[in-house]
């Protein structure tokens, strides 16, 4: 029987409210503080009692509202942050298409940094040597590669950072609505970047709100609600569920709102 590529179960991770989600070793070490200090009541969880398997070459859809887990959860396969309950593994590294300019240094040119964030997801000299005319040629940034960083815009940044890690070798695809940036132009040519790596059999797991490119690049979806996994079925059935939720809240507000306007309208010393 096929080994998953990505294994989680009973997977959970808590934080302290008010304190920003930014992966952190120092906000780890908050999170521990406030446990020992019993403030349980300040703490919530983004996630928690999740369990999924992914095998080699499925690409899944990471499907939620706002703030109901999705980063969170790609935070943990990549291994930036730590689980509090249970446990997320994987089998072989990953190409994390999240924070584009993650790892940059502002006071480097764009070729040192093309060799630095290469270096820095196991690229060999060799390697990035090998791929780095066509790390520039999709960035279309021939003309700036040996200006400092610190000069070029957030979209010549975000240019970069898809071109090099677009060219890591390793076998899972981590995207967070990266296909979101840039012009169309841009976006057309991160979409057929992303095609072959799936032809080639890249496993894929992909964070977006948008249905259209859900359903190009998915064949499997996962929905989470307030931080539990909902729905683990197709593309269609993850989405279907979503939109049945978002039913759902919006029916529960219009009561409740319209409960409220009633409360207002009804006369003062009314039977009780």
């Amino acid at each position: 029987m096929e080994e998953p590529i990505i294994q989680a179960r009973n997977l959970g991770i808590r934080f302290a409210k008010g304190k920003q989600k930014k992966g952190r070793v120092k906000d780890l070490f908050v999170r521990r503080a406030a446990n020992k200090k019993g403030a349980a009541a300040e703490e919530f969880w983004p996630l928690r009692h999740v369990d999924f398997d992914i095998f080699p070459g499925d690409s899944v859809g990471i499907i939620g509202r706002n703030g109901t887990g999705k980063s969170t959860l790609l935070r943990l396969i990549t291994g930036v942050l730590i689980p509090d309950e249970g446990y997320v593994r994987r089998e072989g590294r990953v190409a994390p298409l999240i924070a584009l300019s993650a790892g940059f240094s502002g006071d480097l040119t764009g070729r040192e940094n093309v060799n630095l964030v290469g270096s820095l997801h196991g690229m060999t000299s060799k390697e990035i040597k090998s791929k780095f005319d066509e790390i520039v040629d999709f960035a279309e940034l021939e003309d700036f590669i040996d200006t400092p960083l610190k000069h070029y815009s957030s979209g010549m940044k975000v240019r970069l950072g898809f071109g090099v890690i677009t060219q890591l070798p390793h076998p899972i695809l981590l995207v967070d609505e990266a296909l979101a940036v840039g012009d169309a132009a841009f976006k057309r040519k991160c979409h057929t970047v992303i095609r072959g790596l799936l032809d080639e059999g890249r496993t894929l797991v992909f964070v977006s709100h948008s249905e259209g490119d859900l359903k190009k690049y998915c064949e499997r979806g996962i929905f989470l609600d307030t931080g539990r996994l909902v729905t683990d079925g197709t593309v269609q059935e993850a989405l279907d569920s979503y939109k049945a939720a978002e039913e759902a809240d919006a029916k529960r507000k219009a009561a409740k709102k319209k409960a409220a306007e009633e409360a207002k309208r009804q006369p003062a010393g009314a039977a009780s």
